[in-house]
C-alpha cells in the first residue's frame, strides 16, 4: 500500500502519464520494514510466499527487509517511538485525533521532527488507513465469526449453536468497547461476558491498532 502511494507520487513528480502504450521509468524498488513487536526469530528478510505459502511460488511475491529496534536517537530508533506513541494515543482517542496527538507529542519530543513536519498530510493519510477503527473492529469481527463457526462444525451443531452465542456476546462487547465510553464492567455486564474476557478483548483490538 505505501509503496503503491510512493510509486503514485513519484509518476506525479516526474510528470509521466500512467494511461499511454509508452513504458514508464521507475527505480528499482526496494521494501524495508521496521518491526517494532516480538518475534522468537528476526530474519534479515521475509517473503510473503515464505511466511504465507510455505515457500510455494506464487503469481505475486514481495521479499521485505527486516529492521529491528536501532541504536538510541537513530532514525530507526526514533521511528520505534513513534509506532507506540501512536498505539498508546489511539487507546486514549479517536483514529484521527490519536495521529494527529502522536505527531505533535513526536515533533515536541524531537522524533521524527523533520520529517514529520515535511511530510505530516503523508503520515496522517498513511497512519488513517492503518489505524482506522471500522477497518479494524470489521475485520477482527469477521476473522472471530468465522474462527468459531469453523469450530462450531467441527465439533457438531450443539457446540456450533454455543458458538453462535458466544458470538454475539463478543460482537456486542467489542462494538462496546468501540465506542470508548464504557467501563468494563458495563461491558461485561451488558455483553454477560466476564471482566477478564472483556480485559483480553480490549487488549487484543489495541493490538490490532
Amino acid at each position: 500500500m505505501y509503496l503503491v502511494q510512493t510509486l503514485h507520487d513519484y509518476f506525479d513528480r516526474t510528470r509521466q502519464n500512467l494511461y499511454k502504450s509508452k513504458k514508464v521509468q521507475m527505480p528499482i524498488p526496494e521494501i524495508y520494514v521496521v518491526y517494532t513487536g516480538d518475534r522468537k526469530t528476526r530474519p534479515s528478510e521475509i517473503s510473503l510466499s515464505q511466511e504465507f505459502f510455505g515457500g510455494r511460488e506464487c503469481c505475486i511475491d514481495v521479499k521485505v527487509n527486516m529492521i529491528y529496534d536501532g541504536k538510541e536517537g537513530d532514525i530507526i530508533n526514533q521511528y520505534v517511538v513513534f509506532t507506540k506513541v501512536c498505539s498508546e494515543q489511539i487507546a486514549l482517542h479517536g483514529t484521527k485525533r490519536a495521529v494527529l496527538e502522536a505527531i505533535r507529542i513526536c515533533k515536541d519530543r524531537n522524533v521524527l521532527r523533520e520529517y514529520l513536519e515535511s511530510m505530516e498530510k503523508e503520515v496522517v493519510d498513511i497512519m488513517m488507513v492503518l489505524y482506522d477503527e471500522q477497518e479494524i473492529m470489521r475485520s477482527y469481527l469477521e476473522s472471530e465469526v468465522y474462527e468459531a463457526r469453523k469450530k462450531g462444525r467441527q465439533e457438531g451443531m450443539r457446540e456450533g449453536r454455543q458458538e453462535g452465542i458466544n458470538e454475539e456476546k463478543v460482537e456486542t462487547a467489542l462494538r462496546m468497547l468501540g465506542k470508548r465510553k464504557y467501563s468494563i464492567e458495563e461491558i461485561a455486564d451488558c455483553s454477560e461476558l466476564s471482566v477478564e474476557k472483556v480485559r483480553d478483548l480490549e487488549s487484543e483490538l489495541f493490538q490490532m491498532a
